[in-house]
């Protein structure tokens, strides 16, 4: 998980998984023939694959995708070029088309496995529709935080993270709250893959009541 710069207009200071917004250049690239090795059922075109695994790249390091038939890997002679393609694309001068280009990529949209869909309640002046998914951290590649949208970065289990944060050391938003919650039990990348592919997520906008002259969020199914 990433921790949000404190400057940040929406959710600052708090740990989130990487992500962000889809850009025309990210819907561009799934549109594009050829710059994304698909899973069957879940189909590309509006661009949340390539935004991820763009946000994955701009906010912790990693970047998933394939080049000359095998996993990207990046060698210590790798890591300073492509450190300027990451400034590059968060800089917004660069596109992930134009990166696949120049490097012969290939994005693995293949290795997301779809976990979950939030859409910020009615309520909240701004309002996200968020697709979250799970992957399997490259062996080759090695997480860093970006120091810009992030001032920190950490592996936690996800039982630790609900911990911290009942414990109020461990800043979360709800939906963070609640999808770590989803992972409790699961000790590998398979078992979480086993139980959550093969399914659409289930699209979820919780609601906001007043309780006791405070505004609380709640689950669309709590009562």
């Amino acid at each position: 998980m990433v921790r949000r710069h404190i400057q940040s207009d929406f959710a600052p200071d708090v740990y989130v998984f990487p992500g962000g917004s889809v850009t025309a250049g990210d819907r561009l690239a799934e549109e594009s023939s050829g710059l994304c090795r698909a899973a069957a059922d879940d189909p590309l075109g509006e661009g949340f694959h390539v935004a991820a695994l763009r946000e994955c790249f701009e906010e912790a390091g990693v970047l998933l995708a394939w080049r000359d038939g095998a996993p990207l890997t990046l060698a210590p002679d790798d890591l300073a070029h492509f450190a300027e393609y990451r400034a590059a694309l968060q800089g917004q001068r660069l596109t992930m088309a134009a990166l696949a280009e120049q490097e012969r990529l290939t994005f693995a949209a293949d290795a997301l496995t779809p976990w979950a869909h939030w859409i910020t309640p009615e309520a909240f002046p701004k309002r996200f529709d968020t697709h979250f998914y799970l992957a399997e951290m490259p062996a080759s590649q090695e997480a860093a935080y970006d120091d810009l949208e992030t001032t920190d970065g950490v592996w936690i289990m996800p039982e630790e993270a609900s911990a911290g944060y009942e414990r109020g050391e461990f800043p979360l938003v709800f939906a963070q709250i609640h999808q770590l919650r989803e992972l409790h039990g699961l000790s590998s990348f398979a078992a979480a893959r086993a139980r959550f592919a093969g399914h659409s997520p289930r699209m979820i906008m919780p609601r906001v009541v007043e309780r006791n002259g405070a505004q609380v969020i709640l689950l669309p199914d709590e009562e």
